[in-house]
């Protein structure tokens, strides 16, 4: 059987085909990939490198500002009066103890309460992540209710802040049988934030630290 031939039309499309396939896989055999994607690839990152430095350039423009709101921070923290007033906790739990038998002493005059125990609690627990400081102290009250409630508002409202935890209220059932106006038995911990140490002096190098680390990253 006699094979069909291409016409001369035919055979000029076909040939021209071949070319172009053969140039085709001949451009991504011999140029693309050893050529054309690496510089791709070297304009891609060009364009990733100046972005990074146009993010750090305004980073390193916003140095000053950085540097004084750190510092204000820093200055505003030492001033604060929610802190106590000592920044060691054993100093500050000794003014927490004076600072009870000073409430109890100044909010229960019309009414009957005095401190029976005072204990300052060592390494009082702290929640985790917590960045500051604790002081505790322990205390038990002999109270009737009226003044028992004016003390603890008397605490809770008052500056530097403390905190009252783990409150148990009784009364003495014997002392209730002898006296049925017997006062009310109160335990309690009171707790409250040591000053930092040195929050102000410290606000310098922390400013520091931040325009050392946006330096480090504008050269790289």
């Amino acid at each position: 059987m006699k094979k069909p031939s291409l016409s001369p039309r035919d055979s000029r499309v076909a040939a021209i085909g071949l070319l172009l396939l053969a140039l085709v896989i001949g451009y991504f055999v011999l140029l693309h990939w050893w050529f054309v994607a690496p510089l791709q690839q070297i304009r891609s990152d060009m364009v990733d490198l100046r972005d990074t430095q146009s993010r750090f350039a305004a980073a390193m423009a916003e140095k000053p500002a950085l540097q004084q709101r750190i510092a204000a921070l820093g200055a505003g923290q030492a001033a604060s009066s929610a802190f106590l007033a000592e920044d060691d906790p054993n100093t500050a739990a000794a003014d927490l103890m004076q600072r009870v038998v000073d409430v109890v002493g100044t909010s229960t005059q019309s009414g009957s309460c005095v401190v029976s125990q005072k204990v300052p609690i060592p390494n009082p627990p702290a929640t985790p992540g917590e960045p500051y400081r604790k002081a505790a102290v322990s205390i038990n009250l002999s109270c009737d209710i009226e003044s028992l409630a004016q003390v603890l508002q008397a605490l809770e409202q008052g500056t530097p802040y403390v905190f009252i935890d783990d409150l148990s209220i009784y009364r003495n059932p014997v002392a209730a049988q002898q006296n049925q106006a017997a006062p009310l038995e109160v335990q309690f911990t009171l707790s409250g934030y040591v000053r930092p140490l040195h929050a102000a002096s410290t606000a310098a190098p922390a400013a520091a630290s931040v325009g050392k680390a946006v330096s480090q990253g504008d050269r790289s």
